[in-house]
């Protein structure tokens, strides 16, 4: 069935492992009983996971999880999808924080995620730093409680420590950090890609005409919030990369620079505040 409707063989694997009640890294045991005659009960099952998924609704919002970053994260409508190239942005703040001249400002690393979402970037973080700097203090931000809802059970679930906040970005944030990272939305409000992601959050993708109100509001309020020395590092769109690193030029980050995706498009752009908290 799953093959008339057009599925990928990956797919319909993973939706009948999710059917049976089985994790999505046991496709061994499907080619093991391959000749298995399935219950009604999953066969039902498995044709209406079949159905969304042909109808095009993401296979991890029908599965109910996604791996980012070696974690399995739950996740679903209330938030978007972590993408394996945001996994650069997670490469990249670890750098930084790891630099023998992070300034020690204060004895613990203070990381702030604006926009988390499901909290893969906070907890992805988290989890690294556990091993280099158990006491670090990662600080999760989202202006929706339905998505910071979505990270706490997250953060529960994988126990790691991470904080949250409900605030519109930096509104509600107090205090400063070493690190302040951010996948924002960065979709145009009139992009023809926004078709292809109708089944994830509108508010979470768009911003403004550009795509880059969000992002300016960042990059402008950021440096209140940031120890001398501390970087700001934003994901952003495939054609970004050099309006993002002139906003950053033109609030006066050091360091200006981008970082490629794993199809070798400059998604990330960062920079770090050399001037005093505020200025």
């Amino acid at each position: 069935m799953a093959q008339t409707l057009g599925l990928e063989r990956l797919d319909a694997q993973l939706l009948l492992l999710h059917a049976l009640g089985k994790p999505g890294h046991d496709r061994a045991w499907l080619l093991a009983h391959d000749a298995d005659e399935l219950p009604d009960a999953v066969a039902q099952q498995f044709r209406q996971l079949s159905l969304r998924r042909a109808a095009g609704e993401p296979l991890a919002y029908i599965v109910g999880r996604k791996e980012f970053f070696g974690l399995e994260l739950q996740v679903d409508a209330r938030v978007l999808i972590p993408r394996p190239d945001t996994e650069t942005l997670v490469e990249w703040s670890l750098e930084v924080l790891q630099q023998p001249a992070m300034p020690p400002t204060t004895p613990t690393l203070q990381v702030l995620d604006l926009g988390t979402g499901s909290g893969a970037i906070a907890l992805a973080i988290c989890h690294r730093l556990q091993r280099s700097h158990p006491n670090a203090q990662v600080l999760a931000v989202d202006a929706s409680a339905n998505a910071l809802a979505v990270a706490s059970a997250n953060a529960a679930r994988l126990q790691l420590p991470v904080q949250f906040l409900e605030s519109h970005w930096l509104q509600r944030v107090s205090g400063h950090f070493h690190l302040i990272v951010s996948n924002p939305p960065y979709i145009a409000n009139l992009d023809p890609h926004l078709a292809a992601l109708k089944h994830e959050p509108l508010q979470a993708l768009t911003a403004g005409s550009d795509g880059l109100d969000d992002i300016r509001q960042i990059v402008a309020q950021a440096p209140t919030h940031l120890h001398a020395g501390g970087w700001l590092l934003l994901e952003h769109g495939y054609d970004q990369a050099a309006a993002v690193c002139t906003l950053l030029h033109q609030r006066g980050f050091a360091q200006v620079q981008s970082r490629p995706d794993l199809a070798g498009i400059a998604r990330c752009s960062g920079g770090q505040w050399q001037g005093r908290p505020g200025t």
